[in-house]
């Protein structure tokens, strides 16, 4: 029977697990590059246990970062740093971890403070800069209202995600996922609700996805040795927003363009948005999904337990799944998830005699 410990082929990788670290933002870099957090973070993530790693969020140009403290591949000194940071984390990492990173542009949502600063859009005073997007269309009441980007300025930024994936390349990354979830630039151009454009980057669906298409267009060509990703939000849960047939036939286009395989996620490009949440709340959009496509789909959301991740791909209602806030609470979750389901994994030498606590703890519990 698959389970969560039964390997899987994505791409051109074989993965160990379906155990996947969920790209989640730091707020860390000093401009665009991994800090000293960084470092411990990918090597805390890198002994965990899970067969795939994708590091935050990642921007592929300086506006395009979310807050002051954004990661990036947009300059030499980002480059140089990831590759440092990597290195590190491979000498620590169980063998048959796979590392990718997540490339994105934040557009309209970009140029705010941290979260713990508050997540508001940078006021004067707070180096603020213009934001960009699909039509000039501000997220929310007192935001900044974005630029609508020219033909131009679309080219350059596809372009930006290929330069960038040629960093992450040299950088040493097995794989790239392109953030196409979330309300950032690509959600944006694919989503009624941001993209009022009257071109041939809006309107039909097919026009609204063409950014999508020709980012993964552009990625795959200039990245073409590593597998390539995409991370989407199925739908906008809003009125009049992007829906779930609609999703399907955007991850069939991706596909087409070499995309192997796509996380499920929702939500994020509205302030009006009524998510119901409770734990695996965005599994079901997975299980649709999976159903209608032909590579492997990952699971997010509220997964946290067991049980309840090994039923999800047991079920066959997603093939692997992607953990967030439980790896931060945990990063052992996956020595966790062995011991509750009667399955050995591999730990590093080191920490091989505190092993049996996991089961202890677990039988415990």
């Amino acid at each position: 029977m698959t389970d969560l410990f039964s390997p899987i082929s994505i791409g051109t990788l074989e993965f160990k697990n379906r155990i996947a670290v969920a790209p989640m933002c730091q707020y860390s870099a000093d401009d665009g590059s991994a800090s000293v957090w960084h470092l411990y973070h990918w090597m805390n993530f890198a002994m965990s246990g899970a067969a795939m790693v994708t590091v935050e969020m990642t921007d592929v140009e300086r506006r395009g970062r979310i807050s002051h403290g954004c990661l990036g591949l947009y300059s030499d000194a980002n480059e140089d740093a990831a590759k440092r940071t990597l290195i590190a984390a491979r000498r620590v990492a169980n063998p048959g971890t796979w590392f990718g990173t997540q490339l994105a542009h934040a557009g309209r949502k970009a140029s705010c403070t941290r979260p713990w600063e508050g997540g508001a859009p940078l006021q004067s005073g707070q180096d603020p800069w213009q934001t960009v997007s699909a039509s000039a269309i501000p997220f929310d009441a007192g935001w900044q209202t974005p630029q609508a980007l020219t033909e131009t300025g679309i080219r350059d930024i596809i372009e930006k995600f290929g330069e960038a994936a040629r960093r992450a390349e040299r950088a040493g990354f097995d794989f790239i996922e392109l953030h196409a979830a979330h309300g950032y630039l690509i959600h944006q151009f694919l989503s009624p609700l941001s993209n009022h454009r009257t071109d041939d980057w809006g309107g039909s669906l097919d026009n609204r996805m063409r950014f999508a298409v020709e980012v993964a267009r552009e990625v795959r060509r200039t990245a073409p040795g590593l597998m390539l990703g995409a991370r989407l939000s199925v739908k906008d849960w809003v009125d009049g927003g992007l829906v779930e047939h609609e999703t399907v036939e955007v991850v069939k286009a991706l596909q087409a363009e070499g995309v192997s395989y796509v996380c499920c996620s929702s939500g994020g490009n509205s302030p009006l948005q009524q998510i119901p949440t409770g734990p695996g709340y965005q599994v079901h959009l997975a299980e649709y999904v999976r159903q209608r496509v032909d590579i492997p789909v990952r699971a997010v959301g509220m997964i946290d337990e067991p049980h309840q991740a090994n039923d999800i791909v047991a079920q066959g209602r997603a093939d692997f799944i992607a953990l967030g806030r439980a790896l931060l609470a945990d990063p052992r979750w996956p020595w966790r998830a062995a011991a509750a389901l009667g399955r050995d994994i591999t730990v590093a030498p080191q920490f091989q005699r505190a092993a049996f606590l996991s089961r202890k703890w677990e039988k415990a519990a």
